[in-house]
């Protein structure tokens, strides 16, 4: 039986892919395994994965990220990566890793590791890479050269991916959550940013960054300002390192929008729950395609109605009309629609609420996403792809 899976992630925040990494790697210890995380920092996930009684390791692992594309930063990248490949090398050793796995794509070194050592490879897919095409093209040989099996977080990713990596290598595992903190979570979040309670409140909740739309939903903001005088807005999040530029941005356009008085940014918050129960209506308003935003899954637990952009993941999981609505990614006005009824009723927010909330019991629970975690593992330890 192999026991040590050498695990590998880029960041060390608290953000969906990180709550999710933790899953994985509990998951992976129930089922009898025993996971060696690398983070390439310390930070409230490295101290979260401790908590579990897991080994946690720190090396910089060279990640990949659009800031990186160009000459100074590839050799950057370059350097780090060839440092972490050795020090992974030890750790392979030292551990007896047989297999080695990838809980993102903007993390190279483990599948060059892998391949150096003849071990299996892993990746969990989390990205949905649409631009520029040729990265696109190289992450799809990357999957296909070094991935003994891709995990994808949903159809949306699958599809991404399938011109170029083997169908039998790509699996749909949707991300489990734990939603029993939100089942009953209140919090009085009208009262800590100091509006009355008869106000809808309307949230959104992600890392700072160009396409997480944080632009977006202060554009369908400016369009509901005008025809709803009881509303306010709140935006959860900080930056990625390299990134903070866009708080400038976000703080123009909330000016331009005249929304000083409307918009509340909390900021960096690991208060989730607390904060999506004091919400009204949650808004996923990526404007690229996002994989699976556990966001929406959490808000769903919480019971409170998701309305998202028509794209990625989220199609996958808001069923239109019942727990939210789908709207465009590039047309505020029409998106600031799907908001009016639910802002005006109560009792409509309720139902698509606990619709929601029964959806993700019966489909996102962290046990399901544990079990087929671990037939996965099981399944490729027994295999012949492993040979101890």
């Amino acid at each position: 039986m192999i026991n040590s899976i050498l695990v590998l992630h880029s960041s060390s925040d608290l953000y969906g892919a990180s709550r999710s990494l933790i899953r994985s790697v509990v998951g992976l210890k129930k089922n009898g395994f025993q996971p060696i995380v690398v983070l390439s920092s310390e930070g409230s996930l490295s101290k979260a994965i401790r908590k579990e009684g897991i080994m946690v390791k720190i090396i910089k692992l060279g990640i990949i990220r659009r800031k990186y594309f160009h000459l100074f930063g590839l050799f950057n990248r370059a350097k780090y990566l060839y440092r972490a490949y050795k020090q992974l090398n030890r750790i392979v050793d030292e551990e007896k890793i047989k297999i080695v796995y990838s809980n993102t794509t903007a993390v190279w070194v483990g599948a060059f590791v892998a391949k150096s050592k003849k071990l299996l490879h892993i990746w969990h897919v989390r990205e949905i890479i649409e631009s520029p095409s040729w990265f696109k093209k190289f992450i799809q040989n990357l999957l296909q050269k070094t991935g003994d099996l891709v995990l994808c977080v949903s159809k949306a990713t699958a599809n991404n991916y399938a011109e170029k990596v083997d169908a039998n290598k790509l699996r749909v595992i949707y991300n489990g959550i734990d939603y029993k903190p939100f089942l009953e979570a209140k919090y009085n979040l009208k009262e800590e940013i100091g509006i009355s309670q008869d106000t809808v409140l309307i949230g959104m909740i992600a890392r700072v960054h160009f396409w997480k739309g944080q632009t977006y939903f202060l554009d369908v903001a400016k369009h509901l300002v005008n025809r709803h005088k009881h509303i306010h807005f709140i935006m959860v999040g900080d930056a990625f390192s390299g990134y903070e530029y866009l708080y400038d941005e976000i703080k123009e356009k909330v000016r331009s929008n005249g929304l000083e008085e409307k918009v509340t940014d909390l900021g960096y918050r690991t208060d989730i729950p607390e904060i999506m129960g004091g919400l009204d209506i949650f808004m996923l308003p990526s404007i690229l395609p996002d994989p699976l935003p556990t966001t929406v899954l959490e808000a769903m637990a919480t019971g409170k109605p998701v309305v998202a952009t028509r794209h990625g993941g989220a199609t996958e999981m808001v069923l239109e009309g019942k727990t939210g609505y789908l709207v465009p990614w590039n047309n505020p006005k029409v998106a600031a629609k799907a908001f009016d009824e639910l802002i005006e009723k109560e009792e409509l927010r309720k139902e698509f609420g606990k619709t929601g909330q029964e959806r993700v019991i019966q489909h996102f629970s962290i046990d399901s996403y544990i079990q087929n975690l671990g037939e996965i593992f099981r399944s490729i330890s027994h295999s012949n792809l492993i040979n101890d």
